[in-house]
């Protein structure tokens, strides 16, 4: 299990191994590396959630919303409504 945190001074953007990005804090599962892809951000990027509920959700502006870890609010970044691989995707 890789574990993806922006608090916790590791670096995840060339990581590509196989498995799950989960919450530094709390080992709560965020992401499936299937999701990762190279972006231009100098953060890891990613298209999907694990699950609905594995982020919650702040708005910040109409195209970005901060996102927390679902389970103990661990700060983990953005999500960019619009701006994934796919036309209207997101992107985490």
């Amino acid at each position: 299990m890789s574990f993806c945190s922006w608090t916790s001074g590791e670096h995840y953007r060339d990581h590509f191994e196989t498995g799950i990005y989960a919450c530094a804090e709390c080992g709560y599962e965020l992401f499936h590396s299937h999701t990762k892809y190279e972006h231009s951000s100098p953060w890891p990027t990613f298209s999907k959630l694990i699950r609905p509920d594995s982020v919650q959700r702040r708005t910040e502006s109409p195209t970005a919303i901060k996102i927390l870890c679902g389970k103990c609010g661990n700060g983990l970044g953005h999500e960019f409504l619009g701006d994934g691989p796919k036309k209207g995707q997101s992107r985490f």
